[in-house]
């Protein structure tokens, strides 16, 4: 187990989201609003790789994308395309690249199509032949979920028209936007989660963001909580001390002690903090002295400023606290 603690967490959240019931209950809490329309066994893996070749007559660009997690699944008499793409910091052109991905998973359908349509082609003319699609063939829907790990507020884009300059009435009405399905763990109370794992990692994730030891203490207070979700938990919160802890033990994790653990990191970063604000006070007060010194021995507030490599403004302030300057 303690191996988790070298490996990226992109990973660590891709191997979580892998498991049928836990990507099931996501987007039925999500898409579905609660509802349970995906079964986790009638969810199967898909290639993460979106990478195609877009052709225009003369042009050709090959562009190389790779999904986190792709399900397909049954539904009716044919099937969706179902993925997930995990945030830990706020992307500000995410909609563009959630649009792009799921335009490449269409091109990718569609290219495989053409190709298994290849020998009628040569008996085909007109509209069919500049398509390589029959008329009464389809693709599949493809939906996404965005995650955001992060502990502040997404204030990025939600939608393509969120990245569109300011347009005109006439114009915005007949644009055709592109909305993301984002969800924030820190502000997920609102999700009716049915599966446990994903329950509590969203759950004991969001009161960690917020701080709230004592709302975790009350639920978990006695619960042992699986290393592997404790290795997802302190990935998404950052903290060190719950991945240590986690792969010091084999199977489970005493939430009582975690939140010991947590409690002596945030006294560890705040004496951190307290020591970093005091070299930093220290060496303004040396600043000081000097300035003081020097303007006395008859230096210039220029030739201060050149020495100590602070802006002018920053002297001529001190030496008017200091009651020097004339």
């Amino acid at each position: 187990m303690a191996n988790q603690r070298k490996v990226k967490t992109d990973v660590i959240l891709k191997e979580f989201w892998r498991q049928n019931d836990r990507f099931a209950d996501l987007f039925n809490a999500v898409v579905f609003q609660g509802k349970q329309v995906l079964r986790p066994e009638d969810l199967h893996e898909m290639d993460t790789d979106m990478s195609g070749i877009i052709r225009f007559r003369n042009y050709e660009e090959s562009l190389v994308r790779t999904r986190d997690v792709v399900k397909k699944t049954a539904y009716g008499v044919g099937f969706a395309v179902l993925g997930i793409e995990s945030q830990q910091k706020i992307h500000y052109a995410m909609p563009l690249r959630t649009m792009l991905y799921d335009a490449m998973g269409y091109l990718k359908e569609y290219q495989e199509l053409v190709h298994s349509r290849k020998e009628e082609r040569k008996n085909k003319a007109g509209d069919e032949f500049l398509s390589g699609m029959r008329k009464e063939d389809r693709l599949h829907p493809i939906i996404s979920i965005v995650i955001y790990y992060g502990e502040k507020d997404w204030d990025g884009p939600t939608g393509l028209k969120d990245m569109i300059v300011e347009m005109p009435e006439e114009i915005g009405s007949i644009f055709s936007d592109y909305r993301m399905n984002l969800v924030q763990v820190r502000s997920s109370d609102g999700y009716r989660f049915h599966n446990e794992d994903v329950r509590t990692v969203f759950e004991i994730a969001r009161e960690l963001f917020r701080g709230d030891f004592e709302k975790i203490a009350a639920r978990y207070k006695d619960r042992e909580i699986k290393t592997e979700l404790m290795t997802v938990i302190g990935k998404i919160t950052e903290s060190a001390d719950l991945v240590k802890l986690a792969g010091e033990r084999e199977a489970t994790v005493n939430m009582c002690t975690a939140l010991e653990r947590l409690k002596n990191e945030g006294r560890q970063e705040g004496r951190q903090e307290g020591r970093q604000e005091g070299r930093q006070e220290g060496y303004q007060e040396k600043e000081r002295e000097l300035i003081l010194a020097w303007t006395k021995e008859g230096y210039s507030t220029e030739m201060i400023a050149r020495l100590l490599k602070r802006p002018e403004e920053f002297v001529r302030e001190i030496q008017k606290d200091c009651e020097i300057l004339a």
